[in-house]
């Protein structure tokens, strides 16, 4: 077990004042049996009138934020400390049925998993293309198998490439370009195990690097972002196809969705004119720290 402690801040920068309209936030992370905050803290400038905490479609923890100012800065910084726990290695326990693929959902299962089933891109003919390359058709697989070499096709075929432009790639585009940012990974696993009759979800938080921890809080860094594939027997089965991470090892869950466009982390509006368009900067850091033996025996479960 390992307590995080996540600094997230984001600043925009207006050329000139403008009336700041509603913000959406997720950053409050999922409690879960695998991960339990201890603290969230959250700090803005200008001041808002009103902060609001709801829960979404996907049952995450949405922060809503309204102003009533005219500014040219807006600030956010946010801090989380947590306990994790790390999956070691994949446990695949697979229900018989579901232990070779191809398989069929259980009944009582499905219609909640159709949505996550549903291809987004139907038409698009280079996701069947690049998966026959490695996936024939036909041929019976082990699922775990076949989950995990499709995590490490994307992993060791594709270059990570940082970009500053909003959205998400298609995964014709990622194909194409053969690199692509997390979100761009995540999304096309997520196109390919549906395409195979998966059910999957987007999932956005945050990734532990060990390089980047220590006492000194360093510049840049950002948001991360994987998916989750349902198995049967095992549930939802965490993938990072941009480090090849099988299992929720070095990866801190905040927000699941069905779409990426569901599960952006800041989000907001203003009012001004064509040529207000703000600069935004962006820190984010993740440290860790041993858990003291006394405080695991404290919190050990009766």
């Amino acid at each position: 077990m390992t307590i995080y402690t996540v600094h997230h801040s984001t600043a925009y920068r207006y050329p000139r004042p403008v009336k700041l309209g509603q913000h959406q936030m997720l950053f409050r992370p999922r409690d879960s049996f695998d991960q339990r905050l201890l603290d969230c803290q959250l700090a803005i400038k200008p001041d808002p009138i009103e902060i609001r905490w709801i829960h979404d479609v996907f049952g995450n923890c949405l922060t809503l934020v309204d102003f009533n100012i005219l500014a040219e800065d807006l600030e956010f910084e946010t801090t989380i400390r947590l306990e994790h726990t790390p999956e070691n290695a994949p446990d695949f326990r697979i229900e018989e049925y579901a232990r070779e693929h191809p398989f069929a959902y259980d009944d009582n299962e499905l219609p909640d998993l159709d949505p996550y089933i549903r291809r987004h891109y139907p038409a698009d003919t280079a996701v069947p293309e690049w998966l026959s390359k490695f996936v024939p058709l036909g041929v019976n697989r082990p699922t775990g198998q076949l989950l995990m070499t499709l995590n490490e096709a994307i992993a060791e075929g594709f270059s990570y490439q940082r970009r500053t432009m909003r959205g998400t790639q298609t995964p014709a585009e990622t194909i194409g370009l053969q690199r692509g940012t997390c979100r761009d990974f995540a999304l096309l696993m997520m196109e390919a195990a549906r395409s195979l009759g998966f059910a999957a979800r987007f999932i956005t938080g945050y990734v532990y690097v060990p390089d980047r921890d220590g006492p000194t809080r360093l510049g840049g860094g950002s948001t991360h972002a994987w998916c989750s594939i349902y198995v049967p027997g095992s549930g939802w089965v965490e993938f990072d196809p941009t480090n090849g991470i099988v299992g929720n090892r070095d990866l801190i869950r905040v927000g699941v969705a069905r779409t990426p466009a569901q599960a952006i982390p800041l989000s907001g509006s203003y009012w001004g004119d064509a040529g207000d368009d703000a600069s935004m900067e962006v820190t984010v850091n993740v440290k860790s720290e041993p858990i003291a033996e006394a405080e695991i025996a404290s919190n050990a479960m009766p």
